[in-house]
C-alpha cells in the first residue's frame, strides 16, 4: 500500500534541514492542544530557548532528563506537558541511533538538529516554499495518488495548496469516484484497477490508513476509530477486514466481518508466516477467531 523510497531522487541537503522549521507552528498548536492549561503561564518562547541553552552542549539527552533541568524554572502541573512541548514543538531534535531495535529496547535520546547537522537550521524565509513542494513530492512518492485534503490531513501543515499549485504543472492529475482531483508523480507506479490485492498485516498506526484524509478507501467508517486506536489490522482484497495480536507466540486474528473459506484460508497462510518471522521460525501458531455474525 506504501510505495518505497526509490522515486524521492536527490534533494537539496538544506530542504531536509528546513522541514523541521516548515513544522514547528503545527507542532505548537498541537502541544497546546492538548497541555493548554498545563501550561498556563509558561512563556513558551523563553521555555524554548532554555531548552536550546541546555542543549547547547552537543550531548544526546532523554526528555526526561531535559524535562528535570528546566521543570524548577517552568513549574507545571504535570511534567510530561513540559516534554511534550520542548520536544519537538519547541526544539528542533533528531533521535540519536540507535533507535527501533529489533527485539529490544532502545530508549530515546535527542540532540540538537543543529549539532547533529553540524549548522545551524535555516528558516524557510518568504516567497516560493521549497520546502513544502519538496513534501508534496515525498508525500506522492510513498502514498499517491492523493488529493490536497490528504496530504494536508497527513501531515498536518497549513498552505500546501500553493506548494501544490507552483508544481502542479509537473505533476499528473485523476479524478475519483466522487469527482474530486487526486494529483501523483508522473513516474509513479499506478497498479491496474484489477490487480489482485494480497493479504496484508499492517503495523499499528500504519500510513496506509493516517496518510489520507478519506481513510474510507481501505476502511469501513464503522471501524474507523482503530485507525486512531493502536490496532493493528489486516488487509483483505484491500480492506480493513479484520485485527491481529500476538498471544504467547500465537498470531490471533480476529475477523471484523465474514470471511468465506478461501479468505480464511488466505488470511491463516499470511499469518502462519507473521508466526515465523516473529519467532525466528521456531513456531507457525496462528489462531483464527470466529467471523460475526
Amino acid at each position: 500500500m506504501v510505495r518505497g523510497d526509490e522515486h524521492l531522487g536527490g534533494e537539496p541537503a538544506d530542504v531536509d534541514r528546513r522541514l523541521a522549521d516548515r513544522h514547528e507552528a503545527m507542532l505548537r498548536r498541537r502541544a497546546l492542544g492538548g497541555y493548554r492549561r498545563d501550561l498556563d503561564g509558561v512563556d513558551l518562547d523563553q521555555l524554548g530557548a532554555a531548552g536550546r541553552a541546555v542543549m547547547a552542549d552537543g550531548q544526546p539527552r532523554r526528555t526526561t532528563e531535559l524535562v528535570r533541568m528546566l521543570a524548577a524554572r517552568f513549574p507545571t502541573s504535570t511534567p510530561r506537558a513540559l516534554g511534550e512541548m520542548l520536544i519537538p514543538a519547541l526544539i528542533p531534535v533528531a533521535q540519536m541511533p540507535p533507535r527501533g531495535l529489533w527485539r529490544a529496547k532502545g530508549g530515546v535520546r535527542n540532540i540538537l538538529l543543529s549539532s547533529w547537522l553540524g549548522r545551524e537550521v535555516e528558516p524557510a524565509g518568504e516567497g516560493a516554499d521549497p520546502v513544502g513542494q519538496e513534501l508534496v513530492r515525498r508525500y506522492l512518492a510513498a502514498l499517491g495518488p492523493a488529493s490536497v485534503a490528504d496530504l494536508r490531513a497527513w501531515c498536518g501543515l497549513a498552505g500546501l495548496p500553493a506548494a501544490v499549485g507552483a508544481i502542479h504543472d509537473e505533476l499528473v492529475t485523476f479524478r475519483d469516484e466522487n469527482g474530486r482531483e487526486l494529483i501523483d508523480l508522473p513516474d509513479a507506479p499506478r497498479p491496474a484497477p484489477d490487480t489482485p490485492a494480497p493479504v496484508r498485516f499492517l503495523p499499528a498506526f500504519d500510513n496506509a490508513i493516517l496518510g489520507y484524509q478519506d481513510r474510507g478507501r481501505i476502511i469501513d467508517d464503522v471501524h474507523r476509530g482503530l485507525s486512531v486506536a493502536g490496532a493493528r489490522v489486516i488487509l483483505v482484497d484491500g480492506r480493513v477486514a479484520a485485527t491481529w495480536n500476538v498471544d504467547a507466540g500465537t498470531v490471533v486474528v480476529t475477523p471484523l466481518r465474514p470471511f468465506p473459506r478461501a479468505e480464511r484460508t488466505d488470511v491463516a497462510e499470511q499469518g502462519r508466516e507473521l508466526a515465523m518471522f516473529l519467532s525466528d521460525h521456531e513456531t507457525d501458531r496462528v489462531q483464527v477467531a470466529a467471523s460475526p455474525r
